[in-house]
């Protein structure tokens, strides 16, 4: 449940807001400097990095390290150097880009710098970004509630600043109008697409019933969710006497925030985000948090470093193992 929030503090790393029609151009425009000034060039030259997958064409060999895919080993360089390499492989041109973006009652909500839709249009933009060119398409199913709305697949600046456009605007959900992120994952499986990339967006909150139809979908793409999630989403404040309202079924309860309340609410919490990164890890798909109180270019960016890292240099020789945290929870 959410406590609705009065006024957002400021937060130097939040997204600019997407609700106010009148500074959305401003507010596009300052996602694409951002994202290509902070971003671009990660990727340059091909997929690797944001979701990378091995590909199926043949690029340069490299001296093996441990960790490294054995299947990957390049039998004929090993032979001639005396000397493990393993064979590295470019992604596949033209990138089709699916993006699933839930915007239920539950992301209208946030208590630091921005709401949580914001950070989902934010995530749009930079997927949109770092694989537009080249050939690549992308589109999209908007879930608001139990409404569906698609935008095809297209190249081009100015589809992607259409899509971009299409979530900002998409109305408010009705509180109690519960989103269905399982049927917008079944809108990708039938009929079956051509093998790409599927980017799911969502805070997960409710019931975990669309790892079924994710695990479908890997079965032909790759997969990436992104959770964003908000403080108030993990925990509750010490403000005594509050109204908290479940904008999934629109039911509100008065409850005074009592230490064994929040205790029992950051628990609630926590195993049910430890269930949802359980899923989403069986389901194939590598998660990238993003929060309203954080940076969330730089949680992208750590990703997608983490991501090239695994797919092209494993762990270097004499380089510790590191577990991700926060913003950097990938699979």
């Amino acid at each position: 449940m959410d406590a609705a929030p009065q006024e957002l503090p400021p937060n130097p790393g939040a997204p600019p807001r997407t609700a106010d029609p009148t500074r959305l151009d401003a507010a596009l425009s300052t996602l694409e400097l951002t994202v290509r000034r902070r971003l671009d060039g990660l990727l340059q030259g091909n997929h690797l990095g944001l979701v990378p997958g091995p590909g199926t064409e043949p690029g340069d060999a490299r001296p093996y390290y441990p960790g490294d895919d054995v299947r990957r080993m390049d039998w004929s360089v090993t032979a001639r150097t005396t000397e493990p390499h393993i064979r590295q492989t470019v992604a596949d041109r033209e990138l089709e880009t699916w993006l699933v973006a839930d915007l239920s009652a539950s992301l209208d909500f946030g208590t630091v710098g921005c709401e949580k839709r914001d950070l989902v249009v934010a995530a749009a933009a930079a997927v949109g970004h770092l694989t537009r060119g080249g050939g690549n398409r992308i589109g999209a199913i908007v879930a608001s509630g139990s409404q569906l709305a698609r935008v095809p697949a297209r190249g081009g600046r100015p589809h992607l600043e259409y899509l971009l456009r299409t979530l900002a605007n998409n109305p408010r959900a009705t509180p109690g109008d519960r989103g269905d992120l399982a049927t917008a994952l079944e809108q990708l499986r039938r009929p079956p697409r051509r093998r790409g990339l599927v980017v799911v967006i969502s805070d997960f909150i409710g019931p975990v019933d669309w790892e079924r139809p994710l695990r479908g979908l890997s079965a032909r793409h790759d997969l990436l969710a992104v959770e964003v999630i908000d403080p108030r989403d993990l925990e509750l404040p010490a403000v005594g006497l509050v109204t908290l309202v479940d904008p999934e079924t629109g039911r509100s309860k008065e409850v005074s925030t009592s230490a064994g309340l929040r205790a029992a609410f950051a628990k609630a919490s926590a195993e049910h985000r430890a269930q949802v990164a359980g899923a989403l890890r069986r389901a194939g798909a590598a998660q990238l948090v993003l929060r309203t109180d954080g940076d969330w270019i730089a949680d992208v960016l750590r990703f997608i470093v983490g991501r090239k890292r695994g797919w092209t240099g494993a762990t270097a020789p004499g380089t510790p193992n590191r577990t991700p945290r926060g913003g950097e929870a990938w699979q």
